[in-house]
């Protein structure tokens, strides 16, 4: 594929709306769409400034199609980096449809998934992670997923990864120097120094790849799975967390046959609740499956919520699902607490100490009940500029990063020679690189655009 052709995309989403924006980009976009454009004041796109919107007609021959606005950014200083034209139309998909189809016979050809952004990338606009934050940002659906996605699109990821991977690379160029003066036997690269960096660089990877738990959590969500008996209110309990009437509820044991789910935000953090079918014996078929399905979803979720009926409750059930999820992160909570007197309220607490007390129906206890939500997730690192990895590549090249780090570390406290440790040194830059685009190749960059939506 050519990316030096005119390219052109709708770039708000298809429907109907107010108005609709279709992009072009290519060294030919502002001469392209000024063949089709008709101002109000007589102007030609082609004599005007960078960075200026301009109303008229959209024309094909002596047809008005719409009447716009257009702006032209031209390249390099533009998103792509190239010559860039948005015409503002009206939102009917007819319109939309009609303008696209007329500059595809002018000379333009549809945008691929993600190409606005790759030539961002490929002229120098942006790195590899800073467009893939693009993507993280359009995606963004709570206040820390945004942060986060803004962070690293500024290049505050890129540059850390950069300014290591320099450090690395000057005393790689002193260690590939001592392999041309080998028979010599000197040394151009301060061991002392060289041992500091590499302890510096290991510290560095390990803090990036340690917060991976906390960036996927916030990217993805955590899954919260409500489980317990028929009629302690569990159903109630979503209702409540999502202060709508997602699932429904009666006093008749069994309601819930399937999971409900849905989400919430709090604080910023993306809780995905799921409602399940209440865990007892039946010999309905139905119900059954639903309690089948009950188990696959706690096998699947991050946290569980014990939720149990203070006027009745088994201890023996809390410790089963405790034995057959030892590694899961288990809340028990005592719902129906307005009605139970003190004494009842004491032995619940005696008997599980870490127990959480709420009435659902009354609304009484939910904010405790967030803010222990909050407290199982380490979110302080939000709080400050630091950085916190949520793409999986990143994720996984760090970690390639830091073994071909401690390989050299290893190879320097072994007084390894320099041409050894010079492969493991190139290894690791490789890694670094990857991340940030100095390292790459065709299918590294279409499997990373093709998740883009088409006009991005």
């Amino acid at each position: 594929m050519s990316y030096t052709d005119n390219i052109v995309a709708l770039a708000t989403p298809s429907g109907t709306g107010a108005i609709a924006v279709i992009r072009v980009s290519g060294p030919d976009a502002i001469t392209l769409v000024d063949r089709l454009f008709k101002s109000i004041k007589n102007k030609k796109l082609v004599e005007q400034k960078s960075h200026t919107i301009h109303l008229g007609n959209i024309v094909d021959g002596d047809k008005i199609l719409d009447e716009a606005l257009v702006s032209i950014f031209k390249g390099p200083h533009s998103y792509t980096g190239e010559n860039v034209v948005e015409v503002s139309c009206h939102g009917s998909p007819f319109i939309q449809q009609q303008i696209i189809q007329l500059l595809l016979r002018n000379g333009c050809r549809s945008a691929s998934a993600g190409e606005f952004t790759l030539r961002a990338f490929l002229n120098g606009k942006m790195d590899l992670s800073q467009a893939e934050a693009v993507a993280d940002l359009i995606a963004s659906d709570s206040e820390a997923a945004h942060d986060i996605a803004m962070q690293q699109m500024r290049g505050g990821f890129s540059n850390e990864i950069q300014e290591l991977r320099q450090e690395l690379l000057n005393f790689a160029s002193l260690i590939e120097l001592e392999l041309d003066f080998s028979q010599e036997d000197v040394e151009f690269a301060d061991r002392t120094q060289f041992n500091e960096l590499l302890t510096r660089i290991s510290t560095v990877l390990k803090k990036l790849i340690d917060s991976f738990a906390l960036g996927n959590v916030i990217k993805n969500g955590i899954p919260v799975a409500i489980v317990g008996q028929p009629n302690v209110g569990k159903s109630t309990l979503l209702n409540v967390l999502l202060n709508e009437e997602r699932a429904i509820v009666s006093e008749i044991a069994g309601t819930t046959r399937d999971t409900v789910e849905d989400h919430i935000s709090i604080k910023g953090i993306n809780f995905r609740f799921i409602d399940t079918a209440g865990i007892r014996e039946t010999v309905d078929v139905v119900e059954k499956i639903g309690i089948e399905r009950t188990f696959d979803k706690i096998e699947k979720a991050r946290l569980i919520i014990y939720l149990f009926d203070g006027m009745n409750f088994d201890m023996s059930e809390l410790e089963q699902i405790q034995n057959r999820y030892p590694n899961k992160q288990l809340l028990p909570i005592c719902n129906k607490m307005d009605l139970l007197s003190p004494q009842q309220v004491e032995k619940i607490k005696e008997e599980i100490p870490n127990v959480l007390l709420l009435s659902a129906k009354f609304k009484e206890g939910i904010s405790e009940l967030e803010d222990k939500l909050l407290s199982l997730v380490d979110s302080g690192a939000l709080s400050g500029d630091t950085t916190i990895i949520t793409n999986s590549r990143h994720y996984d090249a760090l970690l390639k990063a830091l073994e071909e780090i401690q390989k050299v570390k290893e190879g320097l406290d072994m007084e390894l020679s320099s041409d050894l440790m010079a492969i493991d040194i190139r290894q690791a830059l490789y890694h670094l690189g990857e991340i940030t685009g100095s390292v790459t190749t065709d299918d590294l960059l279409g499997n990373i655009f093709s998740n883009f939506c088409i006009g991005k």
